[in-house]
C-alpha cells in the first residue's frame, strides 16, 4: 500500500499577494538560520526566517510591480530580483542593509525569469529576455558588460523566450544556454559562437518551465498542456526526445530537479505539487494543500539531506513547506 502524502511541515502566511517565486539560502558555512526568499505579485520580496516562520525583512524595489524571480549570488547577503517593472535589481543585505546597489533595465515586457550562473569568484553570467521579442541577452555581473545576444535565424518563428537555463558541464567549460520558447521549442545555444546548436519541438504550447541535469545530460519541460517532456542531449549536442509523461490535469507553472538529482517537483495549475523520481519519472506523491494555482517550487540547499525542504508558492497567497523524500 502506498503511504498517504504528508501534510505540509508548516505554512507561511503574510505575503498578502500571490507568490510568484521562491529561493532558499540554507547552506551557509556557519550555522545560519535557514532563509527563504519569496517574490510576490504586490512587488514585495519577503525574507523568511524558517525557525520562527515569520518575515524578517520586506524589500520594496520594484515599484509595486510583480516580482517573478529571486536568486542569491554566493550567499544570502547578495540578492538579485526581477520584476514586471522591467528591472533586475541587485541588493546588498549585509549587516541589516536593505539597499538596491545596481539595476539592469531589461526593456522586456514578458515574464521570462532570468538565469544566473557563477563563472568565477565574484563573477556571474545572467541570461535574460531582451528588448527585441525573440532575442536573449547575456550579461556579465556585476560589471553589466554585454557578453552576447542570441538571435534566432530569420524565419525561425520561435516567438518569445519563456524560460532560460544557463549551465556548464564543469567549472572550466564554456557555459551554454537552454531556452524554452513560445512555439513549444527548446533550443540549445552556444554563447561563444552565438549560434543555436540544436532545436527540439517539445510541446504544442509555449514552454512554461524547464530544468536540466548536466550530469545526466537530460532535461525536463512543462507547458499549459497535460504533458511533461523529457529530453536528452547527446555527445554531438543534439537534443532528442527521451520520453513524455501524461499528467492528469493540464498546466505546469514551474519545474525543479533537486540538487541530488533523485527527485523533481512540479507546480500545477490544478493547485497540486507533484513529486517524481528523476531516474524513470516514476510518480511518487501528489501534495494537495493549495486552493489556487501553484506558481513556483523550490528545494532547499541544506548540506544535511535530512534537513532538506521543499517550498511551494501559490496564487492563494500561501507558501507551503514540506519535508519529503529526505532519506538519501
Amino acid at each position: 500500500m502506498a503511504q498517504p502524502p504528508p501534510d505540509p511541515q508548516f505554512v507561511l502566511r503574510g505575503t498578502s499577494a500571490a507568490v510568484h517565486t521562491l529561493h532558499f539560502s540554507c547552506g551557509g558555512q556557519e550555522p545560519d538560520v535557514p532563509t527563504l526568499f519569496s517574490g510576490s505579485e504586490n512587488g514585495l520580496i519577503h525574507v523568511w526566517n524558517l525557525k520562527t516562520h515569520r518575515v524578517d525583512t520586506a524589500l520594496d524595489g520594484h515599484g509595486r510591480k510583480s516580482v517573478y524571480c529571486v536568486e542569491t549570488m554566493g550567499g544570502k547577503d547578495r540578492l538579485l530580483s526581477q520584476g514586471r517593472d522591467q528591472r533586475i535589481c541587485l541588493w546588498d543585505l549585509a549587516e541589516g542593509r536593505t539597499s538596491v546597489t545596481d539595476c539592469v533595465f531589461t526593456e522586456n515586457v514578458g515574464f521570462c525569469r532570468c538565469s544566473l550562473i557563477k563563472v568565477a569568484q565574484g563573477r556571474w553570467l545572467m541570461g535574460m529576455a531582451a528588448k527585441a521579442l525573440e532575442e536573449v541577452q547575456v550579461l556579465e555581473l556585476p560589471s553589466k558588460t554585454s557578453v552576447c545576444t542570441l538571435k534566432p535565424e530569420v524565419g525561425a518563428k520561435l516567438g518569445m523566450p519563456m524560460c532560460l537555463k544557463l549551465w556548464q558541464l564543469n567549472c572550466g567549460s564554456q557555459p551554454l544556454l537552454l531556452a524554452g520558447y513560445e512555439d513549444g521549442s527548446v533550443v540549445l545555444w552556444s554563447l561563444s559562437t552565438r549560434k543555436a546548436l540544436s532545436q527540439l519541438v517539445c510541446h504544442q504550447e509555449p514552454v512554461m518551465s524547464l530544468d536540466f541535469d548536466s550530469e545526466k545530460a537530460k532535461g525536463i519541460s512543462g507547458s499549459s498542456e497535460k504533458v511533461l517532456s523529457i529530453w536528452s542531449l547527446n555527445e554531438q549536442q543534439n537534443l532528442q526526445v527521451y520520453k513524455t509523461h501524461t499528467l492528469v490535469n493540464p498546466g505546469i507553472s514551474d519545474i525543479t530537479i533537486r540538487r541530488d538529482k533523485k527527485i523533481l517537483a512540479t507546480a500545477g495549475w490544478d493547485h497540486r505539487i507533484r513529486i517524481f523520481g528523476w531516474k524513470r519519472l516514476k510518480p511518487l506523491a501528489v501534495l494537495d494543500y493549495h486552493t489556487a494555482t501553484v506558481q513556483c517550487v523550490s528545494f532547499s540547499d541544506h548540506k544535511n539531506p535530512s534537513e532538506r525542504l521543499l517550498a511551494a508558492g501559490a496564487k492563494d497567497h500561501r507558501i507551503s513547506i514540506w519535508s519529503i523524500y529526505t532519506q538519501t
